[in-house]
């Protein structure tokens, strides 16, 4: 029996048991007349429910709604109506359009241009009957594309495995019956309770409400949890202020409540960010770029060498279809296929070492774009901060002021006395003391492995106690009565009295500043009450508003026998902190010529504090609300978004706006993110980093990268890497194509001008296993210098084959060149050519090919600065090539094969010393570079 067959079966088992109690007495054809219609009148009915907007919805009463999703609030839906709304809206789900055969992906791997100009070359090599080309060229390119699949197919299979999350599950209302559900499950109408700790499985209308407190930061970006009533709007604003509707993804935090269901997977506003999400296209990296643009020059030089090989042809009178076959094996020697090898393998390196310091790498080129990237845009909350209310400032009513230490809920730090720096535990100074206790008592949170059950607000009190040893004062108190927390009110309190002691009540309260004065006649010095004078009262709220103006959310705290004769005890500063590791990081972004730009949904306070936290723009902060991006023309936005700092009160569309008017300018934008509304940004970014442990699955699948440990700091590591892997690739360029543009001109120069060929088919085929074998390969593993996140950004219209380079390369073809001349010229007796002749022709191109290498393994630093050993790979294939061509040199079966003689020592210690001249020469370049050309300044804020 199908899927199919098996639901049918259950809806009409559904139905008889729904339409039963409507049938009339007696039996016939109008009974069942009157059941079919029945039925049909009931599916009509279901399949009518719509899902219902958020903005309409937060206007509907019960009643309203209830008729309008076709629900009874009090039993929920039947399982009739679950089956009939489900087969019309489909399941509480993300269906990803990402249903690519492994085989096509593995074929995509092909379309990269230089992959199909080594394809054309081993196709003209099958044409000319050079089959053993054709098959190593072959052979190379089917080693890159399954290297690059298996990568990339390996870093998917990480993303899995990070993504399996236990499945969301709630209590649903159906029947009458409390039901503990998966989330997909869910339909709309629906009938869901929250409690603390609950993850909202889809869009609810709330329809009953206890001291409701939802973290909506994944959505917003506030940081501070949102109070959630059930009463009817009036209006409805933006989805920050709609009070009576909670959002799919979002974190009760806090009380209680129930709702109905009023969108679910697409239709919700997760959704909505889902599908902006997949409707942006990933932009192509740089790096992808660049082997473009050298494909097509490799083409060009191709075609160019096959043109003038058939002109000399023509003008000596030769037949012009030998010559065009001359050209075509020049021209596929010259293409260097053994650079897609080398990039791919430099790629997988850098992505597995990225991968011990938990970064996970989706795509292989991304590692390299981060070499590239100049703006870092990066969400506040979660990203830059740790997600985690902290006590970092207190301020008691006789005008002790202490400083905290440490972030989050592990209760480690301490609190400093001011200006002393006396670590306080307990009871040490009795007003800080008396201030936590209150802190602790007035407090409903509870803190478990690190972590907050309740409003993180409360759960920083808790740490805050922690700290001071205090934390389990509230166990010698009884609470007789709690006045919780609400908008109108803002402020708590609680009544107890000490255990096992015939005292009187005692009430703690906290709250809003203005709030809570209003209940005190005194304040507390140094644990005895005086009276509250107005001069008192005006010195703290200047306390209170200057710390307010440095960001921090603050809380009074007070005690007494009754509500409205309390003692003032003093003001708790509380934020979500930078996490650690950010400030350092920020600062060695700015000094490498990265920018980096906050955008969060927090206001403009808490925004600015964090960013002189952390070193924004060394300082020089330029803010901007959501509010005046909306007011800018787009041509006036790319202009501006460069010299501002820091984005408030943004929404993912700001987000959105912002990287695009960047990437319009001319910027390679890096997005870190982890909420949902960062999704969109993180996709359209040249970079999209997500946060493996606090982001969400939406933010995790846009990204192209993810920090498994939510290290910001690890970023830098990343640019790191992609800045090494564009130098290894450069480097291996020049030796490849100095080595090949050498080889290539001693056969075109001895074929053009008639002269007798220096070197020998066996030794060509030597001399091309060195350029594209281990010496060549190892340049592309050379370790990532520690002073590349000082350079500035590479910038993106920058070409692998760069004039500087391609000068390089031709500087060292010519001393090759001539230095092979010169030996082929001093050992070519009249007689004709001898092994001995080839033999030190041969011997002094692989020498110069050595030292070739060993000069290419930088392009600005002396052999000396990059010391001879960091790279182990290089030094035993540099070894093995030399011992090679000694067996080469002095083994009798491959001096038959190799048509080679013995050499002198004196012969070795020449050859050496001459191709040494390409090593002398280059280092002596780079020197002159060093001397005539400093550095240049390198500005984090750009202009």
């Amino acid at each position: 029996m199908g899927q199919g067959s098996i639901t049918k079966f259950f809806q009409k088992k559904s139905l008889l048991r729904f339409v039963q109690k409507y049938q009339p007495l007696g039996s016939g054809e109008p009974e069942e007349e009157v059941r079919q219609e029945c039925e049909l009148k009931i599916i009509q009915q279901e399949q009518e429910v719509a899902v219902l907007p958020p903005k309409d919805a937060c206007k509907c009463h019960k009643e309203d709604l209830a008729r309008a999703l076709n629900v009874d609030l009090q039993t929920g839906l039947s399982e009739f109506s679950v089956l009939q709304r489900r087969s019309k809206h489909g399941w509480n789900e993300f269906s990803v359009e990402n249903t690519e055969p492994i085989w096509k992906k593995y074929l995509d791997q092909f379309k990269n241009p230089l992959i199909l100009l080594l394809l054309a070359s081993a196709l003209v090599s099958v044409i000319t009957k050079e089959y053993e080309d054709a098959a190593s060229i072959t052979m190379a390119v089917l080693i890159v594309v399954t290297v690059a699949f298996i990568q990339e197919f390996r870093s998917e299979k990480s993303l899995e495995e990070l993504n399996k999350l236990v499945p969301p599950e709630c209590n649903c209302l159906r029947e009458g019956k409390l039901q503990h559900l998966l989330a997909r499950e869910l339909v709309p109408g629906d009938i869901i309770y929250l409690s603390v700790g609950d993850r909202v499985p889809a869009d609810l209308r709330l329809i009953e409400v206890t001291d409701l407190l939802v973290d909506e930061s994944s959505f917003t970006g506030e940081a501070e949890p949102c109070n959630k009533t059930e009463g009817v709007l009036l209006e409805a604003g933006d989805i920050t202020t709609l009070s009576n509707v909670v959002f799919m993804g979002t974190l009760v935090r806090y009380g209680k409540g129930k709702g109905v269901v009023i969108g679910t997977g697409e239709n919700s506003q997760f959704g909505e960010v889902f599908k902006m999400m997949q409707a942006e296209e990933t932009p192509k990296t740089p790096l992808q770029k660049s082997m473009d643009r050298l494909g097509k020059q490799l083409t060009l030089f191709s075609f160019g060498i096959i043109g003038l090989i058939m002109l000399i042809g023509w003008l000596q009178g030769k037949h012009l279809l030998s010559m065009f076959t001359i050209g075509v094996s020049l021209a596929v020697a010259a293409i260097p296929e053994g650079l897609p090898i080398v990039v791919t393998v430099t790629l997988v390196l850098g992505v597995l070492r990225m991968a011990k310091k938990k970064v996970i790498v989706k795509k292989l080129p991304i590692v390299e774009t981060l070499g590239c990237c100049n703006v870092i845009c990066s969400d506040k909350t979660g990203t830059l901060t740790a997600n985690e209310m902290t006590v970092t400032q207190l301020v008691t009513s006789d005008g002790c002021q202490a400083e905290v230490s440490g972030v989050g809920y592990n209760g480690e730090g301490n609190v400093y006395l001011l200006p002393s720096k006396e670590i306080l535990k307990e009871f040490s100074n009795i007003s800080i003391g008396k201030l936590v206790e209150a802190g602790c008592v007035v407090n409903n949170a509870v803190i478990r492995k690190n972590s907050v059950i309740g409003q993180p607000t409360e759960g920083a009190l808790i740490a805050l106690a922690m700290k001071m040893e205090l934390a389990d004062i509230k166990d010698i108190y009884v609470r007789k009565k709690e006045i919780p927390f609400s908008s109108e009110q803002k402020w708590m309190a609680v009544k107890c009295t000490l255990k096992n002691q015939d005292q009187e009540d005692i009430y703690f309260m906290k709250g809003a500043f203005e709030e809570v004065i209003q209940h005190c006649t005194l304040y507390n010095s140094g644990g005895i009450s005086l009276s509250l004078t107005p001069q008192q009262k005006a010195l703290y709220q200047q306390e209170e508003k200057k710390m307010g103006s440095s960001g921090l959310r603050v809380l009074a705290l007070a005690s007494g026998p009754e509500l409205g004769k309390l003692t003032f005890l003093g003001l708790v500063g509380i934020i979500d902190p930078p996490r650690a590791g950010v400030k350092e990081a920020v600062q060695i972004l700015f000094e490498s010529g990265v920018s980096v730009k906050m955008i969060t949904g927090d206001a403009l306070e808490t925004a600015v504090a964090i960013g002189q936290n952390i070193g924004l723009c060394n300082g020089k902060l330029k803010a901007m609300s959501g509010e005046e991006l909306d007011q800018l023309a787009e041509a006036e936005l790319s202009s501006t978004v460069q010299n501002v700092s820091i984005f408030f009160r943004t929404s993912p569309k700001h987000k959105l706006k912002i990287i695009k008017a960047l990437q319009r300018a001319g910027a390679v934008v890096s997005m870190t993110g982890d909420g949902v509304n960062d999704a969109v940004a993180l996709k359209s970014a040249d970079i999209g980093i997500a946060m493996g442990r606090a982001g969400t699955d939406v933010s995790k699948e846009a990204a192209n990268m993810i920090l498994v440990d939510d290290d910001f700091s690890k970023v830098m590591n990343a640019i790191e890497e992609g800045k090494g892997i564009f130098y290894n690739i450069k480097n291996f360029v020049r030796f490849q194509l100095s080595t090949s543009i050498s080889a290539l001109s001693l056969i075109t120069l001895s074929t053009v001008l008639n002269l007798p060929n220096p070197l020998n088919a066996m030794q060509i085929l030597w001399i091309n296993i060195i350029m594209d074998g281990p010496p060549a390969q190892s340049l592309g593993v050379e370790p990532v210098d520690r002073d590349t996140i000082k350079q500035p950004p590479r910038c993106i219209t920058d070409t692998i084959l760069s004039k500087s380079l391609i000068l390089k390369i031709f500087m060292s073809a010519i001393i090759i060149i001539s230095g092979t001349l010169f030996v082929f010229w001093k050992e070519n007796p009249k007689g004709g050519i001898t092994p001995r002749t080839t033999t030190m022709t041969f011997t002094c191109f692989v020498f110069f090919d050595l030292f070739n290498a060993l000069t290419c393994r930088s392009q600005t630093k002396l052999i000396f600065e990059i010391g001879f050993f960091r790279n182990r790979m290089f030094l035993y294939s540099v070894l093995g090539s030399f011992l090679g061509q000694l067996a080469v040199i002095y083994i009798p079966p491959l001096q038959k094969v190799f048509q080679t003689e013995n050499l002198g020592v004196v012969d070795l210690l020449f050859l050496t010393g001459l191709a040494s001249s390409v090593f002398v020469v280059s280092e002596l370049i780079k020197l002159c570079e060093k001397r005539c050309c400093p550095p240049k300044h390198i500005r984090g804020c750009h202009n």
